[in-house]
């Protein structure tokens, strides 16, 4: 079974659904032989190198009050708790163009090096508020997930795997991916959304045997 995650590393509910993912595959254990791979969208693509208060962003986004941003923060944080995943403080949002490159390349260097890379990204993002547009703090989260500094150094310098990211970005909208996380299976397949790891698990089982 193929599973590709799409998804945006500045997405909150994508950290929830991808640790909801990993428990209901810890539950399916070898009942099904998964390769899992972690593909870009961009919440904020026109966002700018500073970046954007994070209430501020949310607010004249969606049209919403400060009192429902830290109703719907509250939501989350549980969410994620409930799946191991621990939310901090993060003030404010920025690009992830470059994450995602990081990650294309990631993904050549083996599906191991590639989910750690995503894991490190989304702690650091969501769960201690860094810039995930630094190229400092990228090349931190490179080398701890095993890939090669000087390499990831080198790819942040220029544009490699830009246009590789922009195609497939590009990819999943053509195929009507219009929000994250939309976890696609097989190319057939979508569960769309942090659901929790027991829709995940009885999806996944009956998309198996045929059922779904």
């Amino acid at each position: 079974m193929k599973i590709e995650f799409v998804s945006d590393v500045a997405c909150p509910w994508c950290a929830v659904g991808l640790n909801a993912l990993e428990r209901a595959l810890e539950r399916i254990g070898g009942d099904i032989a998964v390769d899992i791979s972690f593909q870009p969208f961009e919440l904020n693509p026109t966002m700018g190198p500073d970046g954007a208060d994070t209430v501020q962003y949310l607010s004249d986004k969606y049209g919403i009050t400060a009192e429902q941003i830290a109703a719907n923060q509250a939501n989350i944080r549980q969410r994620g708790a409930a799946v191991g995943f621990a939310f901090g403080t993060r003030g404010r949002v920025w690009n992830t163009f470059d994450a995602h490159r990081l990650l294309c390349w990631a993904e050549e260097e083996g599906a191991d090096r590639q989910r750690a890379l995503k894991h490190a990204l989304l702690k650091a993002y969501h769960g201690e508020g860094r810039n995930p547009s630094d190229p400092a703090v990228l090349v931190e989260l490179a080398t701890a997930a095993g890939l090669d500094a000087q390499r990831a150094q080198a790819i942040l310098a220029g544009d490699d795997y830009a246009a590789e990211v922009r195609e497939r970005e590009q990819l999943w909208q053509r195929a009507g991916i219009s929000s994250v996380p939309a976890v696609v299976i097989d190319r057939k397949h979508l569960i769309s959304g942090g659901q929790p790891p027991e829709v995940f698990e009885q999806a996944l089982r009956r998309i198996a045997a045929g059922v779904a």
